[in-house]
Formats: structure tokens, C-alpha cells, sequence
């Protein structure tokens, strides 16, 4: 769990200081505009310095830095603060059909982001890549995953731009917030209850009958072999 902590922690950043400089931006008599424009600097500026540290191209970076280069390019177009704030929706939306368009690829979405999180960990087994070959139901469920993230992503964006036109202009994002971390979080639940129920989270269920499983090492290893 421990290496998901800090990835945990800057997605956490990401949503919350832009939200509050905008606020305390507010608070000391800055225009919307100009405090909107200011709390995208600050996202933005985080996401390059974290890849500027890194300096590695995995798809989950190349799909962070593709959504943070839309981001910048919407930004600077001309418009008023509501355009500005419907901004996220649109990068939201294009996230949604990434998800979507993934689901048919080679290599769901999902599946590229959760792999090197969950493989061999929690209680999954590893060598995720054999399996997508050789067991189909393995392949589904990243691709169900990657739909379910899809449509949701899109009833965000759908919803944020509701917002952004019909709310008054300083609830906006916090309200956009809040609805993108319930967002994720229904996302996730709905996510992790599929992956018990179908018993993919669980090296050692039926779910991999009739192929091969590297079985997760510690106590993950431990607790299969009481249930046997």
C-alpha cells in the first residue's frame, strides 16, 4: 500500500490547493477570473514539476500529461470566467472517453493504470500480462472497468457544465470538487465490489480455474492458504 500513498497525497493536491487559492484569492478581493486563472497555474505547475522529477514516459504519464496539455490549451482561449469554469468539464469529458475508447484497445485503461498498483498485491495474483492472454474473463472485467470509469467521467462532465452555467460563480469549485471526488469514490466502491463478487481480487477463487496463478507473497499468501 505504501508506494499508492504518495500518488494518493498528489491527486489529493491536484483537486484541493487550486480550490484554495481560488478562495483565498477571493477572499482578498481578486476577480473570478483572475483567481480561476491562478488555480490552474497551480495545478499545472505541480503536475510538470512531478514529471520533470520522474522523467519517465508510462501510459499513465503520458495520459496525465495528455489531459494537463489540454488543460493549458483551453485556458488560454478567450472567455469569461464561466467558459473558464467549464473548462474542467471539457477535460473531464475527454478523460471520459479515453476511458471509453480504451475499452476496445489493446489495453483497457484501467487495466494500464491499476497494474502496477495491484498486481501481485492485495491479495491479486501477478503476472497480469499472461492472464489478459489467456484467461477472457480476466480481459472483461478491465474493459467493463473501463467503460463504468468512462460513463461516469462523462456524467461528471455533463454535470460540471450545469454547474458552470447555472450556479453562481463562486460556488462552482468547490462544488465541482466535491462532485469529482464522489465522483471517484462511487467509482471506486462500484469498481472493487465488482472485482470481490466476480472473484478477480482473489488469487485464489475459482475465477482462475484452468490457468496458472503467481500468488501473491506475505500474508496475502497466508490467508489463502486457511481458507483452503
Amino acid at each position: 500500500m505504501a508506494p499508492a500513498l504518495p500518488r494518493i497525497a498528489r491527486l489529493a493536491l491536484d483537486f484541493l490547493v487550486p480550490v484554495a487559492l481560488f478562495y483565498a484569492l477571493r477572499a482578498a478581493g481578486v476577480g473570478a477570473y483572475a483567481a480561476l486563472l491562478a488555480g490552474t497555474a497551480a495545478s499545472m505547475a505541480g503536475s510538470l514539476a512531478d514529471f520533470l522529477r520522474v522523467r519517465r514516459i508510462s501510459p499513465f504519464t503520458l495520459y496525465a500529461l495528455a489531459l494537463m496539455a489540454l488543460s493549458t490549451v483551453v485556458s488560454v482561449i478567450p472567455g469569461d470566467e464561466r467558459f473558464l469554469l467549464a473548462r474542467g468539464a471539457l477535460v473531464v469529458g475527454v478523460s471520459g472517453l479515453w476511458f471509453l475508447v480504451s475499452s476496445v484497445t489493446r489495453r483497457p485503461l484501467v487495466y494500464v493504470m491499476s497494474k502496477p498498483v495491484l498486481e501481485g498485491r492485495f491479495g491479486w495474483p501477478g503476472n497480469w500480462d499472461r492472464l489478459f492472454t489467456e484467461l477472457p474473463r480476466f480481459r472483461r472485467i478491465w474493459r467493463v472497468s473501463s467503460i463504468a470509469w468512462g460513463v461516469g467521467l462523462c456524467m461528471d462532465s455533463a454535470l460540471r457544465i450545469l454547474m458552470a452555467w447555472n450556479l453562481p460563480v463562486d460556488t462552482v469549485p468547490g462544488l465541482t470538487t466535491a462532485l469529482t471526488a464522489g465522483t471517484a469514490l462511487v467509482l471506486v466502491v462500484a469498481a472493487n465490489t465488482y472485482y470481490q463478487v466476480s472473484g478477480a481480487a482473489r488469487a485464489w477463487s475459482p475465477f482462475y480455474a484452468g490457468v496458472a496463478v503467481d500468488y501473491p507473497k506475505g500474508r496475502w499468501a497466508i490467508r489463502r492458504d486457511k481458507t483452503q
